[in-house]
């Protein structure tokens, strides 16, 4: 006989993602990327975070235009969902052309999310924290067996 496929509890997924409620909104600011020795990258930086599908995912774009031009420089979309199976958070991600999934901690005091990437050789390590009503991201890159770098800085406040 076959099983029946199980059935999420989507309420409970609603309920787990409200906790990352402290995201939602428009934010403005600026990023910085750091690559190899040239000049880091100054960017104005935008983060537009939003529920969809009445809660059960958060979306979260983030769209950078370096300062010196206007130029879009960086674009990332963020889709945040939780498995209500294992207990955790996943992200997929999308940014030049790639697509990526990772699972997504939140933070001991709620108001923090961690994560990173693996890309071959490429390995990425990010923090995120809300602090004093900003949100300050910091991304370390190691490739291969290099000690990790910084790669990314962001600070961004509400729009208003």
């Amino acid at each position: 006989m076959a099983q029946q496929p199980r059935v999420p509890d989507t309420e409970l997924q609603r309920a787990t993602m409200k906790k990352l409620s402290f995201l939602v909104g428009k934010w403005s600011g600026e990023a910085r990327i750091l690559r190899g020795a040239d000049e880091p990258l100054e960017l104005v930086q935008t983060e537009e975070v939003e529920y969809k599908l009445d809660g059960l995912v958060l979306m979260i774009e983030g769209i950078g235009r370096n300062k010196a031009d206007g130029k879009v420089a960086l674009q990332a979309l963020g889709v945040v969902s939780y498995d209500d199976e294992a207990g955790t958070y996943h992200m997929r991600a999308y940014n030049d052309g790639r697509c990526l999934e990772t699972e997504l901690k939140l933070a001991d005091n709620g108001e923090g999310l961690t994560w990173g990437f693996a890309l071959g050789e490429i390995k990425t390590s990010s923090v995120l924290r809300i602090e004093k009503g900003q949100w300050t991201e910091l991304t370390e890159i190691a490739i291969g067996s290099q000690p990790p770098r910084k790669f990314m800085e962001l600070r961004v406040r509400p729009q208003t």
